[in-house]
């Protein structure tokens, strides 16, 4: 049976890093745990007159994460941070191509920011900065390594989440300052770090509409690739369906 399509986002930086010139960037195993749950991809430059193209073209949406966070005036809110830094063109366009993906039921992945983005697509809010809104024993910017796990989750029994990785508990890492407050419209937490900020989100109402906080494209806890693989089935079973 045909492989399914997997459209990824880029991050889009100005930085003279790698190139005088602005320039996308990804890292590969955001491409290579999809090919190895099952899938192909393709990266999407962030053109907003490209999005119907886009999901005419992918059968699911992988929404990735970056050193990066919405504009806190998008879901409602003044700036109330100095740790917030923003990137106006690839939030427009992640926003843009995920409200229409998930309006859809396209299937959708939200990695870290992605979570993020998917819960301020659906009306939710967040937390500008954890450590000034909850202290913890947990770093959730951990020190050590990101392909290394720093902190546990637990997963909602009552959940999607948890038919695809079967356990209660995973060992994940940790790349984030902010993560989600409010929940968006007909989400559901369905992961929790051990300090109660919420780790995964999923739309109830949705066939594949899922976000975690951590980077399961490491590929650090045996039970990540369960739902990247999860994803990639439900991805292939919409091939040919999309409306």
């Amino acid at each position: 049976m045909k492989k399914p399509l997997i459209g990824i986002t880029l991050d889009e930086e100005n930085t003279k890093t790698y190139s005088k010139y602005p320039w996308y960037a990804a890292r590969k195993n955001y491409a290579s745990s999809i090919e190895k749950a099952g899938g192909f991809c393709v990266f999407l430059p962030s053109n907003l007159d490209a999005i119907d193209f886009y999901l005419e073209l992918i059968d699911g949406l992988l929404v990735t994460g970056g050193d990066f966070d919405i504009d806190p005036k998008i879901y409602g809110e003044d700036v109330k941070s100095s740790k917030v830094s923003t990137k106006e063109n690839r939030t427009n366009f992640e926003f843009s191509i995920s409200k229409k993906a998930i309006d859809r039921n396209l299937p959708i992945f939200g990695i870290c920011g992605g979570e993020q983005l998917i819960n301020v697509v659906l009306g939710g809010t967040l937390i500008q900065h954890i450590p000034d809104y909850h202290k913890s024993k947990i770093n959730h910017e951990q020190i050590n390594p990101r392909n290394e796990a720093s902190h546990f989750v637990t997963i909602n029994e009552k959940s999607k989440l948890y038919d695809y990785v079967k356990t209660e508990k995973m060992f994940v890492n940790s790349a984030h300052h902010q993560a989600v407050k409010d929940l968006g419209k007909n989400l559901i937490a369905n992961a929790y770090s051990e300090d109660g900020i919420i780790e995964g989100i999923e739309a109830i109402d949705k066939t594949f509409c899922i976000g975690v906080q951590w980077h399961p494209e490491f590929l650090i806890d045996n039970n990540d690739i369960k739902i990247l693989e999860s994803f990639i089935k439900i991805s292939k079973e919409k091939i040919g369906k999309k409306n």
